[in-house]
């Protein structure tokens, strides 16, 4: 009995430091379908949400935001371990899955709801910001049109978005080729 408990006190402070360790960064990069694949296959990213970011309607609908009735965008809200990635690295992997010199949306997604946005959640995030883009050397700060803005609240979109680039890849990689995502992001980033 006493084997089982010492065992129950480990594993139950072992998962509890472990969800501590647990922190989120928010970011709106058009589709958030692209965005899913650009943060899922990185080490230290342990779960990456589609949703909806920065507007007033609670729990909204994708044709809700779509409209644009709430002022939500399309974001994703990303789970990461800070010991094995840093803010400041996924900052980086933001930028170069973005057109960050359009303001109008991303790629073929036109519409506030597909706008660039970092959700920076604290000071410190907000600085790192701007460092981010000092150390992006081909970044020209001038042209810039994502915007930056304090986090107020993430809304998980319906279920069948979840995921939405493995469930459905044939689709996926369809829209994201008829978009020109991968070539403007490599005229962008050469």
């Amino acid at each position: 009995m006493k084997k089982l408990l010492i065992l129950f006190f480990i594993l139950f402070f072992t998962s509890v430091s472990y969800s501590e360790d647990k922190k989120y960064a928010y970011f709106a990069g058009g589709c958030f379908w692209c965005m899913e694949a650009a943060f899922e296959k990185i080490d230290g990213v342990s779960d990456v949400v589609s949703g909806y970011s920065g507007g007033t309607k609670v729990n909204p609908t994708y044709e809700e935001v779509l409209r644009g009735r709430t002022g939500h965008i399309e974001t994703v809200k990303i789970t990461y371990d800070p010991k094995v990635i840093s803010y400041l690295e996924l900052l980086k992997n933001f930028w170069i899955n973005i057109d960050p010199y359009d303001g109008k949306g991303q790629f073929c997604d036109k519409g506030n709801s597909y706008t660039s946005v970092i959700f920076y959640q604290n000071n410190e995030e907000n600085k790192l910001i701007d460092q981010s883009i000092d150390e992006m050397k081909s970044l020209n700060r001038k042209k810039i049109k994502t915007a930056f803005v304090e986090f107020k609240n993430f809304y998980p979109a319906e279920d069948y978005h979840q995921n939405y680039y493995k469930e459905n890849a044939t689709h996926y990689y369809s829209y994201l080729l008829g978009c020109g995502r991968p070539a403007r992001l490599k005229e962008i980033w050469k």
